[in-house]
């Protein structure tokens, strides 16, 4: 799947609507770390280092919400598509 440039703005914003879907929350935190998906206080939280590029974070985002299980809910054939193939790549 080829994604372009400009509408990995819109990629992520869905993402983040996936995330609330599954009861977690998307953090954009400055440090020395890559992100991923953790749990803070019993609650599910990913941390994504707002230092990375708009791709990276997409892949980050991905990766977490496939580890927290997006098989149970609808997505749109696009959105799962794109967390199928930008969670492979990390």
């Amino acid at each position: 799947m080829k994604i372009k440039e400009k509408e990995f703005e819109e990629i992520m914003q869905e993402l983040k609507s996936v995330a609330d879907q599954l009861g977690a929350s998307v953090r954009f935190e400055k440090g020395d770390f890559k992100g991923g998906y953790c749990i803070v206080h019993e609650k599910m939280v990913i941390v994504i280092n707002r230092m990375t590029n708009l791709q990276r974070k997409v892949m980050i985002l991905s990766t977490a919400l496939k580890e927290l299980g997006v098989d149970s809910i609808y997505l749109s054939p696009r959105i799962r598509g794109v967390i199928e193939e930008m969670s492979g790549i990390l």
